[in-house]
């Protein structure tokens, strides 16, 4: 009996945590005097950008669902690691070296000889520093006259030059984002955080493109390739290795104000078997619970690897969600424009995303209007509450996708679930209370629904059902607060 009631108890609970995540935001006495407060700063033609700042900055927000560890790190952060991990810059190149013997011999020279410098000899130099900031961000680049790379170029090369000290001062960087997010009121972060080991086997690379038609025989080469790396121990270890270094890092950066979830992540631009290796070894890792809460690929999705190889990393996703059933898969898909790559290879990412590889999120999902199957991409993702993930400023600065050219403006129509988010704050210079902002001031959507897309970002969270109730109850409180004062605010503001 006693087992009996328990059992009853826990699916009882279990059902009243769905119930919660699901649920609409909860509405206060103070709603109807902060939507007409926020109603008149999006009134008429021009915005008041400025009071939308300070009403965004402090508005709770739930989460950040698209969220990338090392590009959301500010460049300034980074070069304070340099003396720490015993790095310089190489002020010739803008990277990182980490042999010092050069510039222990230069020490005497002057600081404007020296090749390779320290944190301090960069501050020092504003020359070098500016130059640095627009070498490792987009800094300046819509407001300065230089020659300049392409957006996207810009964008995807910063990562190569703070990579280096991207991954050896895990902890601090977490501690940053979460005292970050804080100071701009958000709760959650589900942080694109690691990629696991890869390893690289030229026979299933030219098996793999053979077979590539044949879905049976890949299906066969996949399951080969699984069993012989489940039984390599290093693989295993591998895997060990990684999970404990996600464990290390995240080590009290949860409390009773926030909390921060690990996505780790496939690099989509490698080879055939150095990807499946990782993926398998990233569903490996996230199948054993703890923070690791999902998986997902990365990497610029229309350079030549990418588009070649698109369809064989959906199915690779389709045969590791098929065994691995309770892994959730976020997916990069659709980050393209027109341009980018031919018309034909516009039609299918999101869809393949969707229908191969089993994605429960869409991240990016710009493409949508090209795709040949566009209308019933949303009617899926309205009728399974499959979400898309939103980012303004990443779209507008790499691809150029911004205003009445976001498909944000099809998929709110179409009644798709969206989260706005922020992909690489620290490269592009933002936060999320900025993705609001222009959310607000671009398309105007009420009070109702900026509060629903604040709750979105714990509602389609990967994390377990009765923590989602357990932050909705916070924001619950925290929204009660924030629309108290913004009524109090308004109450006491002198009309002009």
């Amino acid at each position: 009996m006693t087992k009996t009631l328990s059992s009853s108890l826990l699916i009882t609970l279990a059902a009243l945590a769905a119930a919660a995540s699901a649920r609409t935001p909860a509405s206060g006495p103070n709603e109807a005097a902060t939507a007409r407060h926020y109603a008149a700063l999006i009134d008429g033609t021009r915005p008041k950008t400025a009071e939308l700042v300070l009403f965004f900055s402090q508005m709770p927000k739930g989460g950040d669902l698209h969220h990338h560890y090392s590009g959301a790190i500010y460049a300034e952060t980074y070069v304070d690691w340099l003396d720490k991990q015993g790095a310089c810059v190489n002020k010739v190149t803008y990277r990182i070296e980490t042999e010092k013997s050069v510039v222990d011999s230069e020490r005497a020279k002057q600081a404007k000889d020296r090749t390779c410098l320290s944190s301090a000899d960069v501050y020092a130099d504003d020359a070098v520093w500016r130059e640095l900031l627009q070498r490792w961000s987009s800094k300046d680049f819509n407001n300065h006259g230089a020659i300049q790379p392409p957006p996207d170029r810009q964008f995807f090369q910063t990562f190569g030059y703070f990579g280096p000290v991207s991954d050896h001062s895990f902890h601090d960087g977490l501690l940053e984002l979460k005292n970050r997010a804080l100071a701009e009121n958000v709760s959650y972060i589900e942080t694109m955080f690691k990629s696991p080991e890869t390893v690289s086997d030229p026979e299933f690379d030219k098996r793999a493109w053979d077979s590539a038609r044949d879905d049976a025989k890949f299906a066969q080469l996949l399951e080969a390739a699984r069993q012989k790396l489940d039984a390599t121990s290093s693989f295993k270890a591998s895997v060990d290795a990684f999970v404990k270094t996600v464990d290390d890092a995240s080590q009290g950066i949860d409390d009773e104000n926030f909390t921060m979830r690990y996505q780790t992540y496939v690099v989509r631009l490698f080879s055939p078997s150095r990807v499946f290796s990782s993926m398998l070894a990233a569903f490996e890792a996230a199948a054993r619970g703890g923070k690791i809460v999902g998986v997902n690929i990365v990497g610029q999705e229309s350079q030549m690897v990418s588009m070649r190889d698109y369809t064989l990393h959906m199915q690779m996703f389709r045969f590791l969600k098929k065994a691995y059933p309770k892994v959730n898969v976020a997916m990069h898909a659709g980050e393209l424009a027109l341009g980018d790559v031919p018309p034909e290879d516009l039609k299918y990412h999101i869809d393949q995303a969707l229908n191969v590889a089993g994605a429960q999120r869409i991240g990016h999902g710009i493409d949508l209007a090209h795709e040949t199957n566009a209308i019933g991409i949303m009617k899926t993702m309205k009728a399974k509450d499959i979400p898309v993930e939103i980012n303004l400023t990443s779209n507008a600065f790499i691809e150029g996708v911004q205003g009445e050219n976001h498909p944000i403006t099809l998929y709110r129509k179409y009644g798709v679930p969206y989260v706005i988010s922020t992909d690489d704050a620290g490269v592009t210079r933002h936060n999320l209370a900025n993705e609001y902002v222009l959310f607000a001031s671009r398309y105007k959507p009420t009070y109702a629904e900026i509060k629903k897309a604040s709750y979105n970002g714990i509602r389609y969270s990967f994390l377990p059902e009765a923590d989602k109730a357990r932050l909705m109850h916070q924001l619950d409180a925290r929204y009660a607060r924030f629309e108290a004062n913004i009524a109090a605010l308004d109450r006491t503001t002198v009309k002009h």
